[in-house]
């Protein structure tokens, strides 16, 4: 009989089955098992709206339980949590030194014999040369010493970092320390894997052919999905994983394949009932020389379609094509649009044959030269280092989720993760979106730069401060002034100068990136502006107008006619009061 008991938290296991009722917080990460709710998660991901939960969901420890009473299974207790992992990862990124904080530790390494050099000439100086005194010329020793500041020079850099990694971790934005936030600073180049990165992750069958449709006999849509489900039954591939699910859903009992071979890039060669099996692309019949054969024109227009198209063989021949898309993510194309806004180059990589990539590359505004095909899991770190050889100073970025992506992510100068990834992933990149929301990485590239800033203009004072204080402390305006710092003076200035440089870094908490509403509400209220054709004078969509660039201005057009018009006469038209 089950039995309902109160332990501390240190006592719980693996395992344990735990009750959380409304209102209070999960104690740590696990899944449910009972129930369903709306869990309050803007502590860990900095997503204000609440999400639901229901059985199988995951939910995280320290998350605040909102409408319903759940069982959950626990599944990480301790240090294995992910609040605790988090909490890690910020005290790491902290500790961790941009370049320009090494360049400040160099420079504060020959800093104070350098002063106690200077200190010493400008007593010898008053007292020898000068003979002003000893008295005077102790008080300039004094003044020298006391108003060089190498804290400021040591703080200037670690409290921007500091302040920067703390206001990211409250936004759902993990950095993983200086030389991170330094690096996306200057990013000109980002690359984005496609599955689970731009789409969704959650392919699924949207397109069947089989050898009946083609001849009136032979393979139906059962039979196809069996021996293509049976197949994949060995392989954790996504694509693989919804052929399954389909399978399924039609309610059919799938066999273990005998044999399984996974080739890399291409498919799998397996035994189903005595009979051999290849589920693939086209690469994989090619190199077992089966022929494609009637099916090339349906695969063609499968592929130009956008959709993943895949070749099943039974005994040496074609018996279907099945077809998987995988929807765009929705923040995608305003989170592409906004990085294109800040001129960097944006390429799409992707295993899918070039006339899918094209397709789903061009409902993301892609051109031909930045989509990225036909490239295989071990490529991807290869093709990001042949893009750091197209230019010298080439920083590129890259963002992406799965196991296959970790080296090309730790290639890439900046690899970003989406939170909703493999942990291999995570643990490799530099920047972890716990949301998973691209638009986050907008987000991240705004933080950093400001963060970046507030390094560069404190590294300034700081070096600005010692430059004009040191001398004038040594006496340098004493023959135009008649005036010699006094030491309290001097103190005061030295203290004002490290109060500065972290007053400046603790203004980026007042820094407040755009939420994901927000970011969509800017994006309606985009797509609602209208611009005015100089010609015919109508009202139209940017988005779907026609472009022409004169004198540095840019004129929209409903059509061809207009365009054409104005190009016969742009002077008539360039000061057109509504134009934009």
């Amino acid at each position: 009989m089950e039995k309902e008991i109160e332990i501390p938290i240190e006592e719980i296991e693996v395992g344990d089955i735990l009750v959380v009722r409304p209102g209070e917080k999960i104690p740590l990460d696990g899944r449910v098992v009972k129930g369903k709710t709306k869990i309050d998660e803007s502590m860990i991901t900095g997503e204000s709206r609440y999400v639901k939960k229901e059985i199988d969901s995951e939910v995280i420890g320290a998350t605040l339980n909102q409408t319903g009473l759940i069982n959950i299974v626990a599944e990480k207790i301790g240090k294995d949590t992910l609040l605790f992992q988090i909490i890690n990862f910020v005290k790491e990124a902290q500790s961790k030194k941009a370049a320009k904080q090494q360049l400040a530790d160099k420079v504060s390494n020959y800093f104070v014999p350098a002063v106690i050099i200077i200190a010493t000439v400008a007593f010898l100086y008053w007292f020898l040369i000068a003979g002003i005194g000893l008295e005077i010329s102790l008080l300039v020793f004094t003044s020298v010493v006391v108003i060089s500041c190498p804290c400021a020079l040591g703080l200037a850099i670690p409290t921007a970092v500091m302040v920067g990694t703390g206001k990211g971790a409250e936004n759902g934005i993990l950095l993983k320390g200086g030389d991170s936030l330094e690096a996306i600073s200057k990013i000109n180049t980002i690359v984005f894997d496609k599955t689970g990165t731009l789409t969704v992750g959650k392919p699924k069958v949207s397109a069947l052919f089989t050898e009946k449709d083609l001849k009136g006999k032979g393979f139906d849509v059962d039979e196809l999905l069996y021996f293509a489900g049976s197949a994949e039954m060995g392989s954790e591939h996504l694509l693989g994983q919804a052929i399954i699910e389909e399978a399924n859903q039609k309610g059919l009992t799938l066999e273990i394949p005998t044999e399984f071979d996974a080739i890399l890039g291409k498919g799998i060669k397996t035994n189903i009932k005595s009979k051999s099996v290849l589920i693939g692309n086209e690469k994989l019949m090619e190199d077992n020389n089966i022929s494609i054969g009637s099916y090339k024109a349906k695969f063609i227009e499968f592929q130009e379609q956008g959709i993943t198209t895949i070749l099943i063989s039974v005994e040496d021949e074609i018996k279907g094509i099945i077809g998987i898309s995988d929807k765009i993510k929705d923040q995608a194309p305003y989170a592409l649009e906004k990085l294109r806004e800040k001129g960097l180059e944006i390429f799409m990589l992707t295993g899918d044959n070039k006339q899918t990539a094209l397709s789903i590359g061009e409902q993301l505004k892609f051109d031909e030269q930045h989509i990225l095909a036909e490239v295989l899991p071990n490529e991807k770190a290869e093709t990001i280092k042949k893009l750091h050889e197209l230019e010298e100073n080439k920083v590129v970025g890259m963002v992406g989720d799965g196991i296959n992506d970790a080296p090309a992510l730790a290639q890439a100068d900046v690899g970003i993760a989406i939170g909703s990834g493999t942990d291999i992933a995570m643990e490799t990149a530099d920047i972890i979106l716990m949301r998973g929301d691209l638009r986050n990485v907008v987000s991240a590239i705004n933080l950093s730069k400001k963060t970046y800033r507030k390094m560069i203009t404190n590294l300034f004072w700081a070096f600005i401060y010692n430059i004009i204080g040191i001398p004038i402390a040594a006496g340098v305006l004493y023959y135009a002034t008649g005036f010699f710092l006094p030491p309290y003076l001097a103190a005061v200035f030295m203290a004002s100068s490290s109060v500065s440089v972290v007053g400046n870094a603790l203004f980026l908490k007042r820094y407040e990136p755009k939420t994901p509403q927000q970011l969509e509400e800017e994006r309606i209220l985009k797509s609602q502006e209208k611009v005015i054709d100089p010609v015919c004078g109508m009202e139209i969509d940017p988005q779907r107008a026609i472009e022409h660039e004169y004198q540095g201005k840019t004129f929209h057009f409903c059509g061809p006619n207009c365009e054409a018009h104005f190009k016969q006469d742009p002077e008539k038209f360039k000061n057109y009061d509504n134009m934009n």
